[in-house]
Parts: C-alpha cells; structure tokens; sequence
C-alpha cells in the first residue's frame, strides 16, 4: 500500500541542445542562394523602393523632386485617363485570360488524342512563344492596318466593308485583344497538355466503365484533375494582362483618344512624355498592388477549396 502512495520518481530533464553549427550542406545552400538573392535585391527589391518613395513627389524630369506626400495617389480620383486605363486593363485582362485559356485547353484536348500530324499542329501552336511581344505586334500591325493591312485588302477582295483598325476605339481595342490571345494560347495549350499526360488513363477507364460519357469524363474527371494548372495559368496570364505593354504599344499607342490605354502605358506616357514620373510612379505601385491582391487571393481560394476537399 505505501508503495502505491509514493510520489513517481522525478522526471530527469532532457540534456540542453548544443548549439546549432553551420555545416558544409548550409553554407553550400548559402552559396547557391546567394546570387539570386543579389541580383533580385538589386533589380527588383531596390527599383520598386526607389519607385514607392518616387510616388509620393512631383516631378518634371529635371532637378530633385518635390515631397507631396499622398498627393499623387488622391491625384488619380479624379483622373478621368486613369479610370479609362483601368477600364480597359480589366476588360483586357478578362477576356485575354478566358479566350486564350478556353482555346489553350481545347487544343490540348484535340492534341492529346490520336490526331495526325498532332506534332506538327503542336509546333505551330507554339511558333508565337518563341517571338517577343513586340515581334508579336509588328505581324499584328501587318495584318490590322487600316492603309496597308492583310486583312483589310482580304476584305475589300470578298466586296465586304473594310474596317478602321487604328482609327475606331473597338475596333482598335478588338485588334489588341485578338493579337494578345494568338500569342498567349500556344503557352496556355502547352501547360495544359502537360496537365493532361499526368491524367493516368486508368481513371478514363473506370469511368467509361461506369457509363460516362466524353463529356461526363471531360467534366468530371479531366477539368477536376487539371486544377493546379488552371490555378497557374490564370494567375499568370492575370498578372501578364495586367502588365501588358509592347503590344498595346506597337499596335495602337493607346489611342484613338485613349480607346486602347492600359495603365502600363498611362504611366509610361505619364512617366517619359511628360514627364510627371511621380504620378507615373503611383500608377505602377496601385498597379503592382492589384496584382498581388489578386494572386492572395487566387492563392487563399485554391487553399480553400484543397482543404474543403
């Protein structure tokens, strides 16, 4: 019984850690860090303070700035250009993402079946990315120009009415737009090709099986499994609508009176024809801070839903 009542022998308290030391695999790891870790501090990190402390001056080109504080940001309230460019970025963005991701996943289904010459048809598809964006623009303007263009002459040939490509707001909008899809859809079918040769065809077994059919399979089988590249692919194709630049540019110059203007080439009129970098700065800081509200919130969404699952 009094054996029963003793108290248990204490608990001997564990030995205090030694030191964490660096080894030869850390600072390895440091090593191989450490230029990316320079080059992004040095061009990213360091230009995007240097443009954040910018924004809060009035500039003209010339001398130091002038501290305003938030004048520029209360600036663009009233900034009727500002919400035009703001406007068309989101319509841009909206239809540029949607097209081109609908025509990408469509032409990696076709190209994922037994279709001949698929290898040929996916070089084609791919021929845009391996052009830049003002590369792109210059084959746009040879198509779409109102004076000169392939298109219009194709038009005119057929006795169809032509159109005023650069001199028309829409149909000037529309020739961005068009551009912009034939040059992202080639990625967008190359991320979701790969999506699809993850897919194991057990899985479109069991379900012809069960009795579904291409579309039952299509829609409950391959768009659930190809989540983590469609999660990719809008927050990429996002940000780069958001950012676009070399093909407004070359195509339109963001005319005919603002028709095309996005905010990227607001604030680079704003920012080098004149001359007003301050405000051209506080345009790039709200546009960046879109932009990453839109990837934390895609990002939390996807979280969400991986966990509800």
């Amino acid at each position: 019984m009094t054996d029963l009542l003793e108290a248990p022998p204490p608990v001997e308290a564990a030995p205090p850690r030694a030191p964490r030391r660096f080894g030869r695999e850390t600072w390895a790891a440091y090593g191989f860090l450490s230029p990316t870790v320079v080059l992004l501090g040095l061009f990213v990190i360091v230009p995007l303070v240097g443009a954040l402390l910018l924004s809060f001056q009035r500039t003209n080109g010339f001398g130091d700035g002038e501290f305003v504080g938030l004048d520029n940001y209360a600036r663009m309230v009233t900034d009727p250009v500002f919400w035009r460019s703001l406007a068309n970025t989101v319509v841009f963005t909206v239809v540029v993402t949607v097209a081109s991701m609908v025509l990408g996943l469509a032409m990696a289904v076709l190209l994922n079946s037994v279709l001949p010459a698929r290898g040929l048809f996916r070089s084609i598809l791919i021929i845009p990315m391996a052009v830049s964006g003002v590369a792109t623009a210059l084959i746009g303007v040879l198509v779409f120009d109102q004076n000169t263009g392939i298109l219009d002459k194709l038009l005119a040939a057929f006795g169809l009415p032509t159109l005023n490509w650069q001199s028309d707001g829409i149909p000037a909008f529309v020739t961005i737009v068009l551009v912009t899809i034939w040059w992202r859809t080639g990625f967008n079918m190359l991320i979701y090709l790969a999506g699809l040769q993850g897919i194991g065809p057990d899985l479109y077994e069991a379900a012809r099986l069960d009795g579904a059919g291409a579309w039952a399979r299509f829609r409950n089988v391959t768009l659930p499994l190809l989540g983590p590249s469609t999660f990719f692919l809008v927050v990429l194709n996002v940000i780069y609508s958001f950012q676009v630049f070399d093909i407004v540019f070359v195509l339109t110059g963001g005319g005919p009176q603002n028709a095309t203007s996005v905010l990227v080439t607001y604030a680079y009129d704003t920012g080098f024809v004149t001359r007003d970098q301050g405000y051209a700065a506080a345009i790039g800081m709200v546009l960046m801070l879109f932009a990453l509200v839109f990837a934390l919130l895609q990002w939390r969404s996807s979280r969400t839903r991986d966990l509800v699952e």
